[in-house]
């Protein structure tokens, strides 16, 4: 019987990474986007008949949004067992040029969505005796880096308290909730955002020397979702080349 998951910014970068390996793993895959329309094209590429991978279009600050993509799935599938708050906005600003307008867009998406997700799911998994949450953290978030914004430096700071919050909460019911908090990743969205000149010092620090890969962290993602990973609750995993050691 295959299990269920529902990713949320997932039709591109990170996200794609992501539903590509749980759909490669045998998961049925809720691929959810506020660009219902490059969720979908993601969904058929992954299963063009449409009976493995759902592209929905779900805005992650809207509660009643998340409610009816799990509900979508789960009148698809029957069930769905893991959830990867994945959404993100990345804003690179100086922090004395960021507006309050645009901290709280940030933040509304990047913090708001993953407590409304982990809310929405952890209710349907404590309902249902088990379930599995990935929260996509990210060095930034632990270290306060600014190349990516100091908004959302704080955004992925407030996951990784979330995520202890939520892991201890909901582990009585058989729900384990587990960060990943990834460095610089070899994607197309870190190279348009960050100048070549300023990307080769950043790779030039990095121990390994070199980006990291979204399919390593997707397939990360992959094992946390798994019934074996039952004895991984409330940790932020760490995928960052070296950059930060603990």
């Amino acid at each position: 019987m295959r299990r269920s998951v529902l990713i949320t910014g997932a039709s591109q970068g990170l996200g794609a990474a992501i539903a590509r390996a749980f759909h490669a793993a045998g998961y049925h895959v809720g691929v959810s986007d506020i660009d219902g329309a490059a969720a979908q094209a993601l969904a058929q590429e992954l299963d063009a008949s449409g009976g493995t991978a759902l592209g929905l279009t779900l805005d992650v600050r809207d509660q009643a949004a998340f409610e009816a993509a799990r509900d979508r799935l789960v009148e698809a599938w029957g069930s769905v067992e893991a959830l990867v708050n994945n959404a993100v906005v990345t804003i690179v600003r100086p922090v004395l040029e960021i507006s309050p307008d645009e901290f709280d867009k940030v933040l509304a998406v990047n913090l708001r969505g993953t407590f409304i997700g982990c809310q929405v799911l952890g209710r349907t998994f404590k309902d249902q005796g088990h379930g599995r949450i990935v929260n996509i953290a990210s060095l930034a978030g632990q270290n306060g880096g600014t190349a990516t914004g100091a908004h959302y430096a704080a955004s992925k700071g407030g996951i990784i308290t979330l995520t202890k919050v939520f892991a201890r909460d909901l582990a009585p019911f058989g729900i384990t909730v587990n960060a990943i908090a990834p460095g610089p990743l070899d994607l197309p969205s870190v190279r348009a955002l960050v100048p070549v000149d300023r990307l080769e010092g950043i790779v030039a620090g990095i121990p390994v020397q070199h980006l990291g890969s979204p399919d390593f962290v997707a397939s990360t993602a992959v094992h946390l979702a798994s019934p074996e990973a039952a004895f991984a609750n409330g940790a932020v995993w760490d995928i960052n080349g070296g950059l930060l050691m603990r």
